[in-house]
């Protein structure tokens, strides 16, 4: 079979919700779950709107801190379409600020979406798209292989979701299942209005992508059946400065979110 079924965390925003189309767009059926119910309603809608021929779209609420309500989502999903063969582990957060002097209620939100969050999607789906030697899309951030300070709980969070990846996919192999690490680079969405902490960066000048850019990407991944993704040569560069000079990468990254 050719349409796939997709189960993306997230979906009500951003990454999630581009992909969400684009992966419609394809034929792929999706899964889309998150918190805001509103958010979700537009998700469909947006669907719906698309040119014939395009996949469904399942949006239900449910948050990644709560296990339960990501195992229902699951099954309720292949309830209707059948089968599951790839979820993306999307949903996160962001946080700014001297880790010492951060409320510790913004840490912890962080580290409960980004890391149990992440934890929970997994288990939850794993059982579902074995069946069809499936795939686990986990979405990191060139920040969390790297120094980063002021966002340090931010990037800790990313670099257990790439060392996670190296791991599963070991773990996962005999079941046929691919593990794909997308480490995605500065984006523009909601992401830095809904961050934790000392909220928005000012004065960067750095190129960013666009949601409906990564979505692309994660899709062509999909496909291609990718282990580790970087999307761009800037960030590319990025990654080979922090190889040879990461001493350097340091001090710029602190400059950027100090």
């Amino acid at each position: 079979m050719n349409t796939k079924t997709l189960f993306i965390t997230g979906a009500s925003s951003g990454i999630g919700y581009a992909t969400a189309l684009a992966a419609a767009r394809r034929g792929w059926n999706v899964i889309g779950t998150a918190r805001r119910v509103e958010r979700l309603a537009e998700l469909e809608q947006a669907v719906a709107a698309l040119p014939s021929p395009h996949g469904e779209v399942l949006a239900l609420p449910a948050d990644v801190t709560q296990a339960e309500s990501l195992v229902e989502a699951v099954r309720r999903g292949v309830e209707r379409f059948g089968r599951l063969d790839v979820v993306i582990a999307n949903a996160g957060l962001g946080q700014r600020g001297a880790l010492v002097d951060s409320n510790w209620a913004d840490l912890e939100v962080v580290l409960r979406t980004n890391i149990d969050g992440l934890l929970h999607t997994i288990r939850a789906s794993v059982s579902a798209i074995q069946k069809n030697g499936g795939q686990v899309v986990l979405i990191s951030s060139v920040a969390g292989q790297i120094a980063t300070p002021y966002t340090a709980t931010y990037a800790a969070t990313k670099a257990f979701v790439s060392s996670l990846a190296r791991s599963l996919r070991l773990e996962l192999e005999e079941q046929g299942i691919a593990v794909t690490d997308m480490l995605v680079g500065r984006t523009d969405t909601e992401f830095n209005e809904k961050r934790r902490g000392a909220g928005a960066r000012t004065g960067s000048n750095l190129p960013t992508m666009t949601s409906d850019q990564v979505a692309e990407s994660i899709c062509t991944a999909i496909e291609k059946r990718s282990q580790t993704v970087v999307l761009r040569p800037f960030d590319r560069l990025i990654l080979l400065g922090n190889t040879l000079a990461p001493w350097l990468i340091a001090r710029l990254a602190k400059k950027q979110y100090k």
